[in-house]
């Protein structure tokens, strides 16, 4: 996803000349191209994420649309207080992207796992969450935020996603896209868990149910209309994502079906639990020890579907 953001910045910073990048510290040569294109619009504001976000606020407050990169816990929680205080608080359209996103960097411990984040900023006013499934949606999102005038807060994973799309498609804030249609159980992916979502749904039509699979990228603001057709078309839902039990995608969803008292669905959330992983080692090897495994998922869905249909 981080090459797919270097290139896509690029691109824009080549036709838009109010783009400017501000690094804390980190992707100095994925940014080589950038930097031809585009010289004066690239700042590495080095390990000072604070400061960092204060400057894109000043920038935005000039006409620019600043983008700040780095690191998700670093550029999240290390400086919550000018998220809300100089960009939400101003409504200012600052991009802040973190890479690494959830679990990404797991074989670096704790001080570099983002599972709260989504939850931190999505209770900040005016700020948009947007959460790629994979590089073509970054892409997309992009796009889509540099034509938003508010803050966004971009989730990136790290490296080596696949490119889940077959064409690119039709990408607005606050709108699911449509990765599989199924009539009997939906499952909600937000961000890199889109492969495991999709490798559940397989599962799952070979043992005869029928899943859609939607692509929440925006997890603030939700798609209304979309949970709005779950509600009165599913018995089962089923969120998946990278993120705390608490506060993330499946938060928002339960929010949502509790604010509407829809009973006749029941909800499902996949996350990772309220408990710090104080072991290392990879990605995959993390999401186990947090039960983000295509079998266990599988199994529950499966027991699940039989009891909504009795």
């Amino acid at each position: 996803m981080r090459n797919a953001f270097a290139s896509e910045i690029t691109s824009l910073a080549a036709i838009d000349e109010r783009i400017v990048l501000l690094s804390g510290d980190i992707g100095n040569r994925l940014f080589d191209d950038l930097k031809r294109v585009a010289p004066t619009r690239f700042y590495n504001c080095g390990v000072a994420e604070a400061n960092m976000t204060g400057v894109a606020a000043g920038m935005a407050m000039m006409g620019l649309r600043p983008i700040t990169y780095t690191i998700t816990p670093f550029g999240t929680t290390r400086c919550l207080e000018q998220i809300r205080n100089d960009v939400c608080y101003h409504n200012l359209p600052v991009i802040i992207a973190g890479t690494g996103s959830g679990l990404s960097y797991a074989d670096l411990g704790p001080t570099h796992h983002s599972c709260e984040d989504i939850a931190i900023l999505r209770a900040l006013p005016n700020i948009s969450v947007i959460c790629p499934c994979d590089p073509i949606e970054v892409r997309c999102a992009l796009r889509a935020a540099m034509q938003h005038d508010g803050p966004i807060y971009l989730r990136l994973g790290k490296k080596g996603e696949p490119a889940l799309h077959k064409t690119t498609p039709e990408f607005k804030i606050g709108r699911a896209i449509n990765m599989r249609e199924g009539n009997d159980v939906c499952l909600l992916s937000t961000g890199s868990t889109m492969v495991l979502s999709l490798g559940v749904a397989d599962v799952l039509a070979s043992r005869g149910i029928r899943t859609r699979v939607e692509s929440v990228h925006t997890v603030k603001p939700l798609d209304d209309i979309l949970l709005e057709e779950l509600a009165c078309r599913y018995r089962l839902v089923v969120t998946i994502e990278e993120h705390s039990l608490i506060g993330g995608l499946g938060s928002a969803v339960a929010e949502w079906f509790s604010d509407r008292d829809s009973r006749d669905t029941r909800l499902i959330r996949y996350g990772t639990a309220d408990c710090f992983l104080e072991t290392v080692g990879s990605q995959e090897y993390a999401r186990t020890y947090y039960g983000l495994e295509r079998s266990r998922i599988v199994d529950e869905v499966y027991v699940a579907f039989g009891e909504s249909v009795r």
